[in-house]
């Protein structure tokens, strides 16, 4: 099959079919690749894991066989694909991708506007599709969004004796925090560890990074001005470190959550040992289900909280797929990629509370989940379209991106542990950051 023959297909099928939730996948033709193996590498977790399931359907329909090469943490994926480039091994064809990570891998994706169909392309929210371009080259295909709110365990809030304990202490109503600075204080106050926490934070990669850029910027700081130089050494930048350095030290978070990352956060949530979690909408289902949680049926959210900025944090991207420069077979991985992000696959993963990136299944997802009496993904959905919507910002989407935040998360683990004062981290940090953007070309 050549690729103008998949254009043709997915095209002709996606306005009335796929995009419509009127015909499932095996009513579309996804090709003939039969006796092909599509080498594929893909982010692995608890939260990605589902829609795997239907890569047998894929098969079947196709004749194809995948080949699953690595199921890794992006970060590890990361490391694993920068390797390959360094080897010369690029010899598969289709990876998990991030809007955030996409910018540093140069050329070795290809440009997925010659090869998936504009009809299917056009289902797609376009701001996903705005972040993942690179040089004018949609290089991903968004999978789904991510945004972190804040979910909290109810009954916490509705005991009378911590409401009476909490005025008394803090001079204040205890509520879901509005603010970064009520979050710390209603962690420090929860917390009775080791048994109990107040909160938790991702504490390595670009995980704290991400974290640490959303706060500096509710906090009306920024990365960089605008001719590109490291500016986050700033007032709003102490203040934000100094945030997950007072939790730390008060032992309102686990002494090892500087190891920690998002299936750490999730799964500790989940435990019942941590009142409140902001983090993105990928767990809520696994939250709100007893046979896994034990805060099932005691799940709060609200909107992520304000920083002294006065703005809600909102660091967000979107994971994707992406076709290597390389790969033997553009036309299967086309295919592939477009069935893991068709209407039924993203109906899937939003039944996860996943946040889709084709427009229509927010809307299909939230009937659902109305007819279902899902009264809790309801919720979700309409608190995370909120956010999505109205706080959402995405890292620098440049080549430098990764290995300016590999010169600071390191730095933001040492003033956590008190080897440094947040000034000497963050100064340190930049000093180094701009050594990077100088090697860059930005500067």
């Amino acid at each position: 099959m050549t690729t103008r023959t998949l254009k043709t297909l997915l095209a002709a099928t996606a306005l009335t079919g796929i995009a419509a939730g009127a015909v499932s996948a095996e009513d579309v033709d996804y090709g003939n690749f039969d006796g092909y193996t599509l080498r594929v590498k893909l982010i692995g977790g608890a939260q990605y894991e589902p829609l795997y399931a239907r890569i047998s359907e894929w098969e079947e329909m196709t004749g194809a066989t995948v080949d699953v090469l690595s199921r890794k943490n992006h970060f590890e994926l990361d490391r694993e694909i920068k390797q390959d480039i360094a080897a010369g091994t690029l010899d598969w064809c289709v990876g998990s991708n991030h809007t955030s990570f996409a910018p540093q891998y140069g050329t070795i994706y290809t440009d997925l506007n010659g090869l998936i169909g504009e009809a299917t392309l056009a289902e797609f929210q376009e701001l996903a599709l705005q972040n993942s371009t690179v040089d004018g080259r949609l290089v991903q295909l968004p999978r789904h969004s991510d945004i972190s709110n804040l979910f909290y365990k109810k009954s916490l809030y509705a005991d009378e004796d911590n409401k009476a304990a909490f005025k008394a202490e803090y001079g204040y109503d205890l509520a879901p925090p509005e603010t970064f600075d009520q979050f710390k204080d209603q962690a420090i106050f929860f917390a009775d560890a080791p048994s109990f926490y107040g909160t938790q934070y991702v504490g390595k990669d670009e995980a704290i990074t991400g974290r640490f850029y959303e706060m500096l910027v509710a906090n009306g700081g920024q990365l960089f001005d605008e001719n590109w130089e490291p500016t986050f050494n700033s007032e709003a930048g102490v203040e934000a470190v100094q945030w997950f350095k007072d939790l730390y030290d008060a032992q309102a978070v686990p002494a090892g959550v500087l190891n920690y990352l998002w299936d750490d956060t999730g799964l500790g949530f989940a435990s019942g040992t941590v009142a409140m979690n902001l983090d993105w909408a990928g767990w809520a289902s696994f939250f709100n289900d007893p046979a896994n949680s034990k805060v099932a049926g005691d799940i709060g959210l609200v909107r992520a909280p304000k920083g002294s900025g006065g703005l809600r944090s909102g660091w967000s991207g979107s994971h994707s797929f992406s076709i290597t420069e390389g790969c033997d077979n553009k036309d299967a991985a086309a295919s592939f990629v477009t069935f893991l992000t068709n209407h039924d696959s993203q109906m899937i993963e939003a039944t996860a509370g996943l946040l889709p990136t084709r427009a229509k299944v927010w809307d299909d997802a939230k009937a659902k989940f109305a007819a279902d009496g899902n009264d809790f993904l309801v919720e979700v959905f309409d608190t995370y379209a909120q956010s999505m919507a109205e706080d959402a910002f995405t890292p620098p989407l440049i080549a430098p991106w990764i290995e300016v935040s590999n010169e600071i998360w390191p730095r933001l683990q040492s003033a956590i542990l008190g080897e440094m004062t947040a000034q000497e981290a963050l100064d340190e940090a930049a000093d180094a950051a701009r050594i990077v953007m100088e090697d860059a070309g930005y500067l």
